[in-house]
């Protein structure tokens, strides 16, 4: 079974992280609303079949320019997030 997480991003282009999440913690999706369409569709598509926790050791901490946050890094809060409610 799976369950829909929608969190706003922070600090980034994109406004939005659209998550599915299996019960035993498989990403089933992740569409980002906003910012770098096709970068985030790859990134999106590399997450597919990963286990949360893997994808935020992966891309937590991620800077974009001089912002002290990225869309990864928005990911993989809105993933922290998303686990804790599961």
């Amino acid at each position: 079974m799976s369950k829909s997480f929608e969190f706003p991003n922070v600090g980034t282009c994109s406004k939005l992280t659209k998550i599915v999440l299996n019960e035993d913690h498989t990403i089933e999706s992740i569409e980002v609303v906003g910012g770098c369409n096709g970068n985030l569709k790859g990134i999106s598509r590399l997450l597919k079949g990963m286990k949360a926790e893997d994808a935020i050791e992966r891309m937590e901490g991620t800077t974009c320019g001089p912002r002290p946050t990225s869309c990864p890094d928005q990911i993989a809060k809105n993933l922290k997030k998303a686990l804790a409610e599961l």
